[in-house]
This record gives C-alpha cells, structure tokens and sequence, in this order.
C-alpha cells in the first residue's frame, strides 16, 4: 500500500520548504492564490490519508500508527499555510485598498 510519508524528515523539510518559499513569493507578488496552492494541496493530502486509514486492509495494521502520524503533521502544515494565505491576503487587500483610495472621485455620488 502506497503511503506519502509525511514522518521522513527529507519529505518534511521539502514540503515546509516549498511551502515557505510559495508563501513568500505571495507576498511579494501580493497574490493570495499562490499561498492557497499549497493550503489545497495539503488538505487534499489530509482527506487521502484519513480515507487511507479507514480504509486500512488487516495486513497492513502496522501502517495505522504511521498514518495517524501522518494526519497530525497535516494538520500541522494546513494550520501554517492558512495562517500565510491569511497573511498574504491581508497584503494584498492592503495594495487594492490603497490602490482604490488614490483613486477616489466620488463616483459613488
């Protein structure tokens, strides 16, 4: 049975690194989207892993320890990208308000 696993330190390190490295780029380019690329896919990696562990035939009992592991890193890695979506969306809210405040001409008159 084919496991992401999200317990090897290698495919953690790259996973929060990427996932860094995506939330930054965000900000600098004040498009929220990019932050929420990598908040889709861990939720996605989330509901795979707990299908995965409801679904778990009796030969591979073993993987469950390792899957509810999985899952909680999950969480852990969904709890940080929302709180940079949320970052990143604040940034780029900021630069349209200010955009539309330069603007101003009273059109709502």
């Amino acid at each position: 049975m084919f496991i992401l696993d999200m317990t090897n330190p290698l495919t953690l390190i790259l996973m929060v690194a990427v996932t860094i490295i995506l939330i930054f780029l965000a900000r600098e380019l004040k498009k929220s989207y990019i932050s929420a690329i990598p908040l889709g896919i861990f939720i996605i990696i989330a509901i795979i892993h707990g299908a995965q562990l409801i679904n778990l035939p009796e030969e591979f009992n073993n993987l469950s320890v390792k899957l509810m592991c999985c899952i909680g890193i999950d969480f852990i890695l969904i709890g940080i990208t929302l709180f940079g979506y949320i970052w990143t969306d604040d940034v780029e809210s900021k630069k349209k308000s200010a955009k539309d405040t330069e603007n101003s001409t009273l059109q709502w008159m």
